[in-house]
């Protein structure tokens, strides 16, 4: 495919259209590779785009890091401004106006689905998306996304290869809990601090699947060790992993976010609590090219929003 040629106006023009939509891309992906895969671009196209606005508006409006960039504040006001009438100028393309867009198709953990994105999605079902919800777990998601059944996939890790585009979405913390009455017969965060994983020897592991892939990891990341241990109970569900746990059957390593509120009010005990605990980071997924469908960037675009106000300060 040939790249657009790119306009280069002096400080003070008028804006180019195709300038504004590289960089709402950009905006919206945190990657000027990924942007370029959306757009149909070589990424040295993008890049000259990006410098071409740029100077046209005097502003820097990306950070330049080790992977991708990070948007300058004068960035979030551009594109604050400039994405409704964008995202209408491409509603316009429909065929007919009367119909409605099509639902969007999103997929992610059933867990994440229903703690952070679920309760936040009346905004969007005002402005007239529909939306069609499908949990499961990433790797047979991204594939029914690369079959085209799916528009944006949340997944737990970032897909390989070039079939489809990823943007870093959220960043979870991974916490080994308990129910109070085995915290306080392990005896509590102390003991492990002070004798690590043996402390645990003896506790039923409660667990979201027979590999153990969240348990494993912590046990990797904390401890420095292989885990060896069975588990007791599996579920293929953390929200179920967490009500057993909170109902005394063991211990088990849950994200911070969907188990907050029980360590808050003590219906689940933190049992370490290490200086550097591990991070999985999810990612938001979708499958190159601009969609005929102007939801699609709306669901998007709400989602990293949403995604970056629930992420605590630095």
């Amino acid at each position: 495919m040939r790249d657009r040629e790119t306009n280069v106006h002096p400080v003070g023009g008028p804006l180019d259209l195709n300038l504004l939509r590289t960089f709402l891309t950009v905006y919206r992906t945190g990657s000027f590779t990924a942007a370029a895969r959306l757009l149909g671009l070589s990424q040295p196209t993008v890049t000259t785009q990006i410098r071409a606005l740029e100077r046209q508006l005097d502003r820097e409006l990306f950070e330049r890091l080790a992977r991708g960039v990070a948007p300058a504040p004068y960035a979030d006001e551009l594109a604050a401004r400039i994405v409704e009438p964008l995202d209408s100028l491409a509603s316009v393309a429909r065929p007919d106006d009367d119909t409605p867009a099509e639902p969007v198709h999103l997929a992610g953990p059933a867990e994440y689905l229903a703690r952070s994105v679920l309760p936040g999605i009346a905004p969007l079902v005002e402005r007239g998306v529909r939306l069609r919800v499908t949990p499961g777990l990433t790797e047979p998601l991204l594939e029914d996304l690369r079959a085209g059944r799916h528009d944006l996939v949340i997944a737990t890790f970032r897909p390989r290869g070039r079939t489809l585009t990823s943007v870093p979405l959220n960043d979870e913390e991974f916490v080994l809990v308990a129910g109070p009455a085995w915290a306080e017969r392990i005896g509590g965060a102390g003991r492990i601090a002070a004798e690590g994983a043996a402390a645990l020897h003896g506790v039923p592991l409660v667990a979201y699947a027979e590999d153990l892939p969240i348990v494993r990891r912590y046990w990797r990341h904390v401890f420095g060790k292989r885990l060896v241990c069975q588990p007791a109970v599996t579920m293929p569900d953390l929200t179920a992993v967490r009500a057993a746990v909170a109902g005394g059957t063991g211990f088990s390593v849950l994200p911070r976010y969907l188990c907050a509120d029980e360590l808050a009010s003590g219906a689940l005990v933190l049992l370490h609590d290490p200086d550097d605990p591990p991070i999985n980071t999810g990612f938001l997924v979708q499958r190159p090219g601009v969609s005929g469908n102007p939801h699609v960037a709306v669901v998007r675009d709400h989602l990293l929003r949403a995604a970056r106000e629930q992420q605590p300060n630095p």
